[in-house]
């Protein structure tokens, strides 16, 4: 299985480039994840939230291959522990397909990401910075991974 990030936003400082490939090539070749950076609408004093959110939408919705499982960060979404993420991650692996981890830019998910994703995840009630939150997802990625494999990274 191939989990995928696409997160939009691109010419992120090193700082996060490091922090995310840290644990990005932490993951085993069986569960692999790879970023997919996705052009960030061009804001500017014409145009609306909505406008832009519904541009990054249509970017991200196409580079979704059609049999991927998605899963899309929404601040609505269901949150879940480290082990439930863990288990997730079992879940993904036993049911065959890729997984796609999509991630919205400053306005968050266009409803047609919403309607696509077969889950919804919300890592928090606060607000991460988007550079941040790729660093997060790999974390809790291979934590959750070391937990299915009794790795002694995670201490419960």
């Amino acid at each position: 299985m191939k989990l995928n990030l696409l997160a939009v936003g691109t010419k992120m400082p090193s700082w996060v480039t490091e922090g995310y490939q840290q644990y990005a090539k932490r993951m085993p070749r069986e569960c692999s994840l790879q970023l997919h950076e996705i052009a960030p609408a061009k804001r500017g004093k014409s145009g609306s939230a909505s406008q832009w959110m519904r541009e990054e939408g249509e970017r991200l919705l196409v580079a979704i291959p059609n049999d991927h499982h998605v899963v899309a960060l929404d601040v609505k979404g269901k949150t879940w522990s480290t082990e439930q993420l863990a288990d997730q991650l079992q879940g993904w692996q036993q049911d065959g397909r890729d997984v796609s981890l999509i991630v919205g830019g400053p306005d968050g998910l266009s409803a047609d990401c919403l309607q696509r994703a077969n889950q919804t995840w919300s890592l928090s009630p606060l607000t991460f910075p988007h550079p941040l939150v790729r660093i997060i997802m790999a974390e809790q990625l291979y934590r959750a991974w070391t937990i299915s494999q009794n790795h002694p990274y995670h201490r419960a």
